[in-house]
């Protein structure tokens, strides 16, 4: 990563957190070399009004802040490295924003938006959602959404991740969402999908891995390269997540003494109980639980929360229910469930093993990963969601 990408990751969370106080904000900063122009008072002139101007090395730069804060507007203009606009409404910062800017980010910006009388959950935290496009990560993308955040949707599928964006923007609220193009499997994407967070939103409160893929097979089925792919995507995908939101995590709490970063993995049923010729699958997430497990003994000192979630099967997602490549079709091919002829019967068989009659939803998932971030006494834990299918002993 080059050095001016370093500073803004440095900069830009820190100073997000010096002037939240009571109310958490969130904005966009614009480097240097996407401003029309670099002149302060032409700034000044297109925005309407004064800027704050900073300069020096970082450590200096975050001094002068957190003297001066009480003083400081919407808008901070960083010498040699670009314009940073706070608000706690989002779409009221974009808007302003896009007028200096280069070439305007995505689609027409709606009109600024008052923010919720009633102040929701999740109101301007900045949530990233890997696999957030579809299954599971979709249902946690919208109801993310719904509860106020700034959702960043970080999924390899461009035209289901650019949809569910632009359809959430398209609803008349303060918070915005952004589509990544993100490979869970290369750090590089995941790091740079980080960065972009940052500038789009000036910080990362919650990561969320959920990106995940399933290949079913006994072991004299599933071929090594099967084996290897689901391990890159469930394991080193959570790993390179990690170590991404970190960093910026940790800065954020370093300047805001009672703040918290979550970082949630979606693991499984099946990272907490074996699963029948699906090996590669359930060790990928047993394994999660141990990164889970150490990277929260590692990051409490840090306030940053580690704990995975572990839902029971979401029958009507594509995972399970795709006509060609999901579940139910993987399941019949590979004869897990002896005698079954058709889709139907697998399905059957595998709602009859809850207890509670059904798969798990996205609502159901959804009230747990609202429970991890809310509280601030558990990490490295392992929730189960299933129904009463798996209960812990």
């Amino acid at each position: 990563m080059n050095p001016q990408k370093e500073t803004i990751l440095k900069l830009v969370p820190a100073i997000r957190m010096i002037l939240s106080g009571q109310s958490l904000k969130s904005g966009s900063f614009v480097p240097l070399d996407q401003l029309r122009e670099s002149d302060p008072e032409e700034i000044t002139r297109r925005l309407g009004r004064d800027i704050s101007i900073f300069r020096g090395e970082p450590e200096e730069i975050i001094s002068q802040i957190r003297d001066s804060r009480e003083e400081i507007g919407e808008y901070l203009f960083i010498e040699g490295l670009g314009l940073l606009g706070l608000s706690v409404n989002k779409s009221k910062v974009e808007q302003k924003l896009a007028t200096v800017r280069k070439v305007s980010r995505g689609a027409a910006l709606p009109e600024p938006v008052a923010p919720p009388q009633v102040r929701k959950s999740f109101y301007n935290k900045i949530v990233a959602i890997t696999g957030g496009a579809m299954g599971f990560g979709e249902g946690i993308s919208r109801q993310m959404f719904a509860e106020g955040a700034n959702v960043v949707i970080m999924d390899i599928n461009q035209e289901a991740g650019r949809s569910l964006s632009e359809e959430l923007n398209g609803q008349t609220t303060p918070n915005r969402s952004l589509y990544l193009h993100t490979d869970v499997t290369l750090p590089g994407s995941v790091a740079s999908a980080v960065y972009e967070t940052v500038l789009e939103f000036s910080g990362l409160d919650v990561m969320i891995s959920n990106a995940g893929v399933l290949r079913a097979g006994g072991v004299d089925e599933l071929d090594e390269a099967s084996f290897e792919f689901v391990t890159k995507v469930n394991y080193e995908g959570y790993y390179n997540c990690v170590r991404a939101a970190v960093p910026v995590m940790k800065q954020q709490n370093r300047y805001s003494p009672g703040n918290f970063g979550d970082i949630i993995q979606i693991n499984s049923k099946s990272g907490l109980e074996g699963s029948k010729k699906n090996f590669a699958y359930a060790g990928s997430k047993f394994a999660g639980i141990g990164l889970t497990q150490s990277f929260a003994k590692e990051l409490m000192p840090d306030r940053i929360k580690v704990n995975a979630i572990c839902p029971g099967n979401f029958f009507e997602g594509p995972l399970w229910s795709d006509p060609e490549q999901g579940l139910f079709v993987q399941y019949l091919r590979a004869g897990k469930v002896p005698g079954a002829t058709s889709i139907e019967e697998v399905k059957r068989h595998y709602e009859s093993m809850v207890p509670a009659g059904r798969g798990c939803r996205p609502s159901d998932l959804f009230r747990a990963i609202k429970y991890a971030i809310e509280q601030e006494y558990e990490t490295g834990q392992a929730i189960p969601v299933t129904g009463g299918q798996v209960m812990l002993s």
